[in-house]
């Protein structure tokens, strides 16, 4: 079974930093584009940042400058680098990946979220 797991959550202050870290794990070949979304409390899920398979990068808005997205393809994983945190970061963080290409077919999957939590 291919699986996405994150982990790298937590509560931090304002100002502070945290890296989350997303792998695929199971039986495939290849992975096309990852990506990390962001859902608040009340809120619709949103992009925060996505990278290619070639390492072509995306940011919201709202993150750029602050977060770095990277993925190291050898690993299958992917990470976020979170500085300059703000309580509006506030959210479970979701990792996706897209054209996960497997013996059986090509999906897209979803990990399992991990919280994030800035206090002021």
């Amino acid at each position: 079974q291919v699986q996405l797991v994150e982990s790298g959550g937590g509560l931090v202050q304002a100002g502070g930093s945290l890296r989350l870290s997303c792998a695929a794990s199971g039986r495939f070949f290849s992975i096309n584009g990852m990506g990390w979304y962001r859902q608040a409390p009340g809120k619709q899920r949103e992009l925060v940042a996505a990278i290619t398979r070639a390492g072509t990068t995306n940011y919201a808005d709202s993150v750029k400058g602050r977060f770095t997205v990277s993925r190291d393809n050898a690993k299958n994983t992917m990470y976020l680098q979170m500085n300059s945190l703000k309580p509006e970061d506030t959210a479970v963080y979701y990792c996706n990946a897209d054209g996960v290409r497997t013996f059986l077919d090509t999906r897209d999957l979803w990990g399992q979220g991990t919280q994030v939590t800035v206090s002021s």
